[in-house]
């Protein structure tokens, strides 16, 4: 009972890894001994017996637990950025702070892409050093009976990679259905809207506003600390089906594509990430990285970031000493804009799939795939393996052929929980940098009296 919550969380995280590897394991053996006309041991047979009930009973419970998340997700984004907003006062602050965050933004997915482009073109995951022509026609047979649906499905749910298109939808027709519907950055302008239009009225005016909307933000809060009291028990009931489902021998087919990801999404968070908060921060790298600790573990059972990101707040503010209004500002806009792990996803399955089906993209083509993939990236909704919705749209810009998806996504699910991790760690990573550059971090003794108060622990671990 005295460990961090983060440890407590990692703990339920391996027990549901543990956990689904049995159930997994149980359902394998069982197919294997049923496919060569042999009764499964008594030990397989038992738990087989129990799986579909346990996996079922754990999905449901972890569920509620993401839909918690997400049911408070749209209201603390618009509290929080309405009190942000206010706060900074001056629209010259405002817009100095949008000017640095999107910059900051922009720069990262631009790396993110080209780190993953290289290392795509260097590795070569789609050609034939690591997929035989025997394993191609295997996995194509494998793939051709869920491509129809599977790409329908994914079509129906996509937008479009237009620039123009995409910055037509930031303005809401309807504020209400905007929050309906959970469009994050959609409400993020309705709360820049509403903020600046109460910081612009007299005070007599706003401020008994100002006061219900602090008490609403404080209340959902409340609820946030409540929820994440259970996130132990919701990570491991999230795991627990994933791994059941998947396993690791899933991965095996496609390892050398899943390792390219892999291996692009830690340079982002070991290099580019501390890199960002080295330049533009004074925080110490372990401050930082144990700080949104428990941030990255709710990120990877859940696999949004949407959900993840009343914690993420919560997180920056309280334990890395990020001020109220930078923290809200910036983590509202990334869960959104920051899509880093995506774009590198897209870029890298976009250039595998043609080694695969032998395109040749030349450097012109990809150069432009750079920008269509932060595009498509920051058009994919916060929803898990929301990223596969673009990518069909990303695909056919470069004319290769969509059939590939359903290869991507039979090993997305766990690449999508990586992914969100990195998109989250890059959210705290810009706050750092914005409130470095802002001199309003908590050890700033200055500017302590900006932050949301954090408890006197919380502050020694930053100092």
């Amino acid at each position: 009972m005295k460990l961090a919550l983060h440890w407590k969380i990692l703990i339920g995280l391996a027990l549901g890894i543990a956990l689904g590897l049995v159930l997994n394991y149980a359902a394998v053996e069982a197919k294997e001994a049923s496919a060569a006309g042999a009764e499964p041991g008594a030990f397989v047979s038992g738990v087989n017996s129990v799986a579909p009930s346990i996996t079922k009973f754990l999905g449901l419970i972890g569920d509620l637990f993401k839909r918690a998340l997400q049911f408070i997700a749209a209201p603390i984004i618009l509290f929080a950025m309405i009190l942000a907003v206010n706060s900074l006062g001056d629209p010259r602050k405002l817009g100095r702070l949008g000017a640095k965050t999107g910059g900051i933004f922009a720069c990262t997915a631009v790396l993110s892409v080209v780190v993953g482009l290289l290392l795509v073109n260097v590795i070569q995951p789609g050609g034939s050093r690591f997929i035989s022509e025997e394993a191609r026609g295997a996995l194509l047979a494998s793939t051709t009976a869920q491509t129809q649906t599977t790409t329908s499905n994914v079509l129906n749910a996509s937008k479009t990679t237009d620039p123009w298109t995409l910055v037509r939808e930031i303005m809401p027709t309807n504020p209400f259905d905007s929050l309906a519907r959970g469009d994050m950055l959609q409400i993020v302008v309705l709360a820049l809207l509403l903020g600046i239009a109460l910081s612009l009225l007299p005070g007599d005016t706003s401020r008994p506003v100002i006061r219900v909307v602090e008490g609403l933000n404080e209340a959902f809060i409340m609820i946030v600390r409540g929820i994440m009291r259970v996130a132990p028990i919701g990570v491991f009931c999230l795991i627990v089906p994933i791994v059941a489902n998947l396993g690791f021998g899933v991965l095996a087919s496609l390892g050398a594509y899943c390792g390219t990801v892999l291996l692009g999404l830690a340079i982002i968070q070991f290099i580019i990430y501390p890199g960002v908060v080295k330049t533009f921060s004074p925080m110490p790298l372990r401050t930082f990285f144990r700080g949104i600790a428990q941030v990255q573990m709710v990120a990877f059972s859940s696999s949004s970031s949407a959900a993840t990101l009343p914690v993420t707040i919560e997180a920056v503010r309280d334990k890395l000493g990020v001020a109220r209004d930078i923290t809200s500002f910036v983590c509202a806009m990334g869960a959104k804009i920051n899509m880093d792990g995506t774009a590198l996803m897209q870029a890298v399955a976009t250039v595998f799939l043609a080694q695969f089906y032998g395109r040749d993209l030349s450097l012109a083509a990809q150069a432009a795939l750079v920008f269509t993939a932060v595009f498509a990236a920051i058009g994919s909704p916060g929803i898990p393996s929301g990223g596969m919705v673009m990518l069909v749209i990303v695909l056919r810009s470069q004319g290769i052929p969509d059939g590939g998806i359903a290869m991507i996504l039979a090993v997305d699910r766990v690449l999508d929980m990586c992914r969100t991790v990195v998109n989250v760690t890059g959210d705290a990573a810009v706050a750092v940098a914005l409130a470095g550059t802002e001199g309003q971090l908590a050890r700033s003794a200055p500017h302590a009296t900006t932050t949301a108060a954090p408890r006197s622990e919380e502050l020694s671990e930053v100092r």
